[in-house]
């Protein structure tokens, strides 16, 4: 199972307990920190999709934003 499924999957279990009103004090400490680590894990991958991407118009000329363009410039992920 990868990190980002067993982070879910413990968020999962700690959100049924919360539910059932039988999370602790220790275990919502945990739950807001686990909540935090998948976010930033959301984020930065999000982020990464984003400066992967180039887009087209429908006559297939790239469109990509410029500011996307010179982070992928930048990364070494475009040689235009």
């Amino acid at each position: 199972m990868t990190d980002n499924k067993k982070l879910v999957k413990k968020l999962n279990d700690l959100a049924h307990k919360a539910k059932a009103g039988t999370i602790t004090k220790e275990e919502e400490k945990e739950q807001q920190a686990l909540r935090k680590e998948y976010l930033q894990n959301f984020r930065e991958g999000f982020k990464s999709q984003i400066e992967m991407m180039r887009v087209f118009d429908k006559e297939g000329k790239e469109v990509t934003p410029d500011k996307v363009r010179k982070i992928q410039r930048e990364k070494g992920l475009r040689d235009d």
